[in-house]
């Protein structure tokens, strides 16, 4: 179980701050950061990012999949007692492990989708995804997605509204964030990039989308 939610508490504690004052830091409601606290709900890659900047920690610490805040900021002496018995001075391990590449992904408009494995990437351990895809084109610039990036996707058939997933059209696929109105059987596929407008799926046409995954983390290109 994700610790989340008491790596939350305890930040905003440690920095004598009120959920009003990190929900106005954050730019979010008030509610969010109590359902966030209570473990009721999880945020998605963007908002983990903005609270990580916030405090100036490490995305895996946030989570609770490592024990460091900030490993770029680590003292030497921390540095030598958290690699503990390899008596290499200033050097720690590195867990990595496999995640199957699916192909590419449009930032932009939606392109075919090779749903094929036909490579791995090799990164962090910690990361909880499924597989990886590799975003081309440029629509998902605001969410600091860039053509060229690959985008960590854990996989599952349903995302709440706001979420950045991978979204397979008929036999093409983009990434956007999604907003689902079961009651208007309506979904809208929105952009990251104002240059770009939603794609939106009414009635019958929501037959031929399916959402292969959320996406939780990103590998810059650059």
């Amino acid at each position: 179980m994700s610790k989340f939610h008491l790596r939350l508490r305890e930040l905003r504690n440690s920095k004598g701050l009120s959920q009003q004052a990190l929900a106005d830091a954050l730019k979010i409601s008030k509610s969010s950061i109590n359902m966030y606290e209570r473990g009721e709900r999880e945020p998605g890659i963007e908002t983990l990012e903005a609270i990580a900047d916030y405090f100036n920690i490490d995305m895996d610490y946030l989570i609770g999949s490592s024990s460091v805040p900030n490993r770029a900021m680590m003292k030497q002496s921390d540095i030598d007692s958290y690699v503990g018995g390899l008596n290499i001075k200033g050097i720690y391990p590195v867990a990595l492990r496999k995640f199957p590449m699916l192909g590419e992904i449009a930032c932009g408009e939606p392109i075919f989708a090779d749903e094929n494995r036909e490579s791995y990437v090799m990164a962090d351990m910690d990361i909880k995804a499924d597989f990886c895809l590799r975003a081309k084109g440029n629509s998902m610039i605001n969410a600091r997605i860039h053509d060229g990036d690959i985008v960590f996707i854990k996989a599952q058939e349903i995302v709440d509204n706001g979420n950045i997933a991978a979204v397979v059209i008929e036999d093409e696929a983009t990434l956007k964030r999604v907003y689902y109105y079961p009651k208007e059987s309506k979904l809208i596929l929105s952009p990251e990039n104002p240059a770009y407008a939603p794609l939106v799926y009414v009635g019958e046409e929501l037959n031929s989308i399916r959402i292969l995954g959320r996406a939780v983390y990103f590998m810059s290109a650059i």
